[in-house]
């Protein structure tokens, strides 16, 4: 009997499929629904967004500001008149407009 010395069928599939599960867990990590390459897409998103909401926060403050200024406890004559000017076109007696 003359007995060949060749690796097993079984440990060379069992090798095989340890390589390939190793090469999907890895892929999963990477590219994966929770891969680092989502986190880093996650963190950018959160970073634009709190960029956006402190622009969003200064316009209400804006808002805020321009509100008071015309409310009926304090009136501020110089806005009323620039917004009496934009919004209705108005313009006083003594001014030449310019198109």
């Amino acid at each position: 009997m003359i007995r060949r010395n060749r690796p097993q069928l079984g440990a060379l599939f069992y090798f095989l499929g340890m390589i390939m599960l190793g090469l999907y867990f890895t892929f999963a990590a990477v590219q994966g629904d929770y891969g680092l390459f989502k986190r880093i897409e996650v963190k950018a998103e959160g970073e634009a967004l709190q960029t956006e909401l402190a622009s969003l926060h200064a316009d209400v403050l804006r808002m805020e500001n321009l509100t008071t200024r015309l409310s009926d406890n304090y009136l501020d004559l110089d806005l009323l008149d620039q917004q009496a000017r934009d919004v209705l076109g108005m313009i006083r007696a003594d001014e030449i407009v310019i198109r």
